[in-house]
């Protein structure tokens, strides 16, 4: 794979685009304005793996929570403006590492517009551009339909004309730190409208597909969605848009890129899909294996394995899961063997074989 390539800006301390690591992006869904547990949830995202963070702010009340919140976490807060566009100039006062804005909140022309451009410049805050299939205007569809395009074609292809209008006008203002998002609820859309402004400008692109649904339904259409334009080389921040719990959001959105080979899987954890011959829970078990792997982690334990395995007989545990570095298979007993790198190491009851797989993979230091 090629990766697309574009002009590199900075969100806080967090490089975007060029050569850089793709972030997974979540937006905290409790009010910004309720200090306590704003900050709570962005140290829950940052301990899933969250790289930034955006927060709605419609007021001066949210833009005075931004300034301390920013002050309470490492993660670049990206300020969601949807109404208020004075809210925008406050969140970059406030020190927001960017400001997301829909083309139409500001209209490419008079003094607000030039304002916002301004006050961008003056701190060096980025922007997204966040355009979505649900601000489009009905005129400009019908007229690119006129012109032979099916209506997801032209929805797609009207959608990134606006936001490449809007992302010029700001670049004419000498505003650079500058990254879009296409979105709609559609796959076939979202892909078809960042297909459509990655061939026509270098600005690094936040992707995923909106209101995508619940954790099943969502993930599903995230990871085709995502999944097809990271793997063209396009994207260079990504959100799964999940109906739920923003930490899920940033658990699928990693799966999504190391199943995609832009980011590397730390210990990928396999498993089978069962069959007659299994004897124990293994969902329940596997489900054990990511929360350790996911426990150690936050804990900053270098992980420095390809690959674990779990595995519901021996006949694809120690067989055919030979090349996992570690790895657990059930019994027709119900206990569990654990096996490194095809070799038994033990037969082990399941809390047994928890314990057992944790020293293994984190090894308490000499002398405890």
């Amino acid at each position: 794979m090629t990766r697309r390539r574009c002009r590199q800006i900075m969100v806080g301390a967090v490089p975007v685009g060029g050569d850089a690591p793709v972030p997974v992006q979540s937006m905290l869904n409790v009010p910004t304005r309720d200090l306590a547990a704003a900050a709570a949830q962005l140290e829950s995202l940052r301990r899933a793996g969250a790289g930034i963070v955006r927060l709605a702010v419609d007021g001066e009340a949210d833009v005075a929570a931004l300034r301390e919140l920013v002050k309470q976490t490492p993660l670049p807060l990206v300020a969601d403006i949807q109404f208020d566009r004075a809210s925008a100039l406050g969140a970059i006062r406030a020190g927001a590492a960017a400001v997301r804005v829909n083309p139409g909140l500001f209209p490419a022309e008079g003094a607000e517009f030039s304002a916002l451009a301004a006050t961008l410049i003056e701190h060096g805050t980025a922007i997204r551009v966040g355009a979505n299939s649900g601000s489009i205007g009905e005129a400009a569809v019908r007229e690119a339909c006129r012109r032979g395009l099916d209506r997801d074609a032209a929805l797609a292809q009207v959608l990134a004309e606006k936001t490449l209008r809007q992302c010029e006008a700001l670049e004419k203002c000498g505003v650079y730190h500058v990254k879009a998002a296409l979105k709609a609820s559609s796959v076939g859309v979202t892909v078809a409208a960042n297909r459509f402004f990655a061939a026509r400008s270098e600005l690094p692109l936040h992707i995923g597909v909106t209101e995508a649904g619940t954790n099943y339904r969502g993930t599903i259409k995230s990871a085709c969605g995502i999944g097809a334009l990271l793997l063209e080389g396009i994207g260079d921040t990504i959100r799964v848009s999940l109906t739920g719990a923003p930490e899920q959001e940033v658990r699928a959105g990693i799966a999504i890129l190391e199943a995609c080979g832009r980011r590397d899987a730390a210990s990928e954890i396999v498993s089978c899909p069962t069959c007659g011959r299994t004897a124990v829970d293994l969902e329940a078990l596997a489900g054990r294996v990511e929360a350790l792997i996911a426990r150690l982690r936050s804990a900053g334990t270098v992980l420095p394995y390809r690959k674990i395995a779990v595995m519901g007989c021996p006949v694809n545990g120690p067989g055919e899961a030979r090349d996992a570095d570690f790895g657990i298979a059930g019994t027709r007993t119900g206990e569990l063997l654990l096996f490194r790198r095809g070799e038994v190491l033990g037969v082990f009851s399941a809390d047994e074989a928890m314990e057992q797989l944790e020293k293994l993979l984190a090894p308490p230091p000499s002398g405890e």
